[in-house]
């Protein structure tokens, strides 16, 4: 198969936590032309509460349903709780050979006796070809109540099989093991080697789309949820998301070094370190003037399984000073060497879809707004995050923002009547003193009562 290039174009929600149903729409979603070059950013800004660490969360939650996980029954906590089921749908395009896909994503949860599964996930696709787009179909439907059949359409079914008994007694092996296993039966390990084979009929296109949207999923999405923040708070853990190439695979993950204490780590992994570290020094020092990361090491020392290992640390290493310990620097910057790497990944790289909650989380606002601005300019690939720091209002256009609303059921909306000359961040605040917009975008409170509460509670304590 050759290279491809996958852009998340929406995700819709509806009872997800507060979310009664909501759908973000990245800026380019209605373009279909075979252009993926430029870079792709979604701000999502809102009062605390109002939904915006739900994008983040279904967004990490998905990833892991298509990469053949099985379901993280904590999820179970996320479906609204007047609500016995909920629906993730991810729209995606899918550029390959000149073919555009504009494929759609859809699962169905289900939650019964304390325990949550996948009641119902379907691929719908359109292909545009030679200047020709088809409907918009449903190729692979699978329903776990429906247990007579494999799954729909019975001619993307008949494809797959062609006469050959084994192939649908594995089919059917396969749902049965996604089901015991309480994983996708679309992205299972199972079903998914029959799936993505090479086929020579009708099936070949869909076989495409189910790879890569796998792939896509493995090692290009990446989800920095507050968790990695917090680590970063704590004192704890420096995670450092990271994306390298290794054998024209790419490697992923959060490389974790621990903050308080030196790390004894195996030849391979030290070898990691210092790719991502390297990678990461390429731009810090523009970030950081004068500022760089070393690894020092500490020399050999056993690991526990006896064999060798070495003890590192990592450094900071500012111009004319003496290197001092990562974890002395603020938590501002540490966060930004935690997602640096991926950042790097994101600026060059049209697939990456980088997602972070409360980015603006310890960097400064100015900072902020530059990062922003020299992303929105010049990288390929995509960026969505979360923010309560409004700078990001006045440095990106319009589209790149949506906001989050008090009404549950249209929980996100693009601000209207945003002028070119506009000001979004002041067109933000007169809309939530004024409204003005289709929905509220801000639930008024009252500052005499909270005045007057904090003025209650404070007698209250003198009076125990």
């Amino acid at each position: 198969m050759k290279d491809y290039v996958i852009r998340l174009s929406s995700l819709t929600l509806k009872n997800i936590k507060n979310v009664k149903n909501g759908t973000i729409v990245m800026p380019f979603s209605n373009e279909r032309k075979f252009e993926f070059g430029k870079a792709e950013i979604l701000g999502i800004y809102g009062q605390n509460g109002s939904g915006k660490t739900v994008i983040v969360d279904a967004l990490f939650f998905l990833q892991h349903i298509m990469i053949g996980d099985e379901l993280d029954q904590s999820m179970i906590d996320y479906i609204d709780v007047d609500a016995s089921d909920a629906e993730v749908n991810a729209e995606f395009k899918i550029f390959w050979n000149g073919i555009l896909f504009e494929v759609g994503y859809h699962i169905c949860l289900m939650k019964k006796d304390s325990e949550i599964s996948i009641e119902r996930e379907y691929l719908n696709c359109a292909i545009n070809q030679d200047g020709t787009r088809t409907n918009k179909n449903i190729f692979m439907d699978y329903q776990r109540s429906e247990t007579d059949t494999i799954f729909k359409p019975q001619k993307r079914l008949d494809e797959l099989v062609e006469k050959d008994k084994e192939v649908k007694m594995d089919l059917i092996v396969a749902r049965k093991m996604a089901e015991k296993s309480n994983c996708s039966y679309i992205f299972g390990e199972s079903s998914r080697e029959i799936f993505c084979k090479e086929y020579d009929n009708d099936f070949r296109n869909y076989a495409i789309v189910i790879t890569s949207l796998f792939n896509f999923a493995l090692r290009d999405l990446f989800v920095i949820r507050n968790t990695h923040s917090g680590m970063i708070s704590a004192n704890f853990l420096l995670p450092m998301a990271f994306r390298v190439e290794k054998d024209q695979m790419g490697m992923k993950g959060d490389f974790a070094v621990p903050l308080m204490e030196p790390v004894v780590l195996d030849i391979e992994k030290k070898k990691l370190l210092h790719t991502i570290v390297n990678q990461i020094n390429t731009v810090l020092y523009t970030i950081i003037p004068g500022m760089s990361i070393d690894v020092k090491d500490y020399g050999r020392q056993s690991l526990d399984s006896g064999e060798d290992g070495w003890k590192v640390e990592l450094m900071s290493v500012r111009d004319g000073k003496k290197p001092i310990p990562i974890r002395m620097e603020s938590e501002g910057i540490i966060k930004i060497v935690s997602i640096l790497n991926v950042l790097i990944q994101a600026f060059g790289n049209p697939s990456i879809c980088l997602v972070i909650d409360e980015l603006d989380a310890g960097i400064f606002e100015y900072m902020l707004g530059e990062l922003l601005d020299i992303f929105s300019k010049s990288a390929k690939g995509q960026l969505i995050f979360t923010s309560h720091n409004l700078r990001a209002l006045e440095m990106l256009d319009k589209k790149n923002i949506m906001f989050s609303t008090v009404n549950p059921n249209n929980r996100y909306i693009h601000i209207k009547n945003v002028k070119n000359t506009n000001n979004l961040r002041s067109m933000y605040i007169r809309s939530i003193t004024l409204g003005g917009q289709n929905e509220l975008i801000y639930e008024e409170t009252d500052s005499l009562k909270i005045a007057r509460a904090f003025r209650k509670a404070g007698r209250s304590l003198h009076n125990e």
